[in-house]
């Protein structure tokens, strides 16, 4: 039986067939919630082998949002080049130039990302400015850029959580929001071994996330599934939510964003209850 709630492994979606000659030079590019799947906001998988490069471009009907999961590269925001690893989040303001190149050279790089506002590629007014040539890789790379967003989820600190609203989440952390000049929010969160977010609403935003590692049981409306690295799951305003780590050894990681909130007061938060036995018990119907 099929879920409500749009959940899917990224390896069960299939690859675009993006045009090279329009700088989509990208090993493999998926996009796991699109508009289809009643989201406001595109989240993409992107996947570069060693010496790839996402050509210069720019989207001037959207910010976008991109984590940096594995590998290492340069990035470049209009005339800066700066590099960035694993951990990086960075956000490109609408209408700025931008483009990626995977220097790693044995190891894939991932790049899990939000066209935040845009249902599809094409809405996201992506517009091709010309190949990454060896004088753009050859500028000198500064600390950081001073457009747009880019910093490191081990330089932000954790924020304080109430476990009384059901915020059981040993470490959740916000690299982009309202504080650094985004209307929408990404936060990175771990749950430890016994963690639990309870069951809880979001009214005024809808939620997105990638699980990066471990294995949980996840809940949304009348759904019950299990989650591991590399599902992708959409959530509605206003749909009840939990999520718990079930391992008894590894954290449950996850990246999300919230379209429409830039921070944890915009989002409408209302703690609902307790997570039962009833609930781990996985359905689909």
């Amino acid at each position: 039986m099929s879920l409500v709630h749009k959940l899917v492994h990224v390896e069960d979606v299939r690859p675009e067939n993006m045009n090279k000659g329009d700088g989509w030079a990208i090993s493999e590019f998926r996009l796991p919630i699109t508009g289809k799947d009643g989201s406001s906001t595109t989240l993409f998988h992107s996947t570069f082998r060693p010496g790839s490069t996402h050509a210069r471009h720019l989207h001037s009907k959207c910010d976008e949002i991109a984590v940096y999961l594995k590998g290492h590269g340069i990035v470049g925001q209009s005339n800066e080049r700066t590099e960035v690893r694993p951990g990086h989040c960075r956000l490109m303001p609408k209408g700025s130039e931008h483009f990626f190149y995977n220097e790693t050279r044995d190891e894939e790089g991932l790049v899990i990302g939000f066209y935040v506002g845009a249902t599809s590629v094409p809405e996201t007014g992506y517009e091709f400015r010309g190949s990454v040539s060896e004088a753009d890789l050859k500028l000198p790379r500064r600390e950081g850029l001073s457009e747009g967003i880019l910093v490191n989820v081990a330089d932000v600190k954790p924020l304080q959580l109430n476990a009384r609203e059901g915020r059981s989440i040993s470490d959740f952390r916000m690299p982009i929001g309202r504080h650094n000049g985004s209307p929408a929010a990404l936060y990175w969160a771990k749950l430890l071994p016994g963690d639990v977010h309870k069951k809880h609403r979001l009214d005024n935003c809808e939620e997105l996330y990638y699980v990066i590692s471990g294995q949980g049981v996840v809940g949304a409306g009348v759904d019950r599934a299990e989650v591991r690295a590399g599902h992708v799951h959409y959530i509605r305003k206003g749909v009840e939510r939990f999520m718990c780590n079930v391992s008894k050894t590894e954290p449950l990681e996850v990246i999300g964003v919230y379209t429409g909130a830039g921070n944890l007061a915009e989002t409408g938060y209302v703690y609902t209850g307790e997570v039962n036995e009833a609930d781990m018990k996985v359905r689909t119907t």
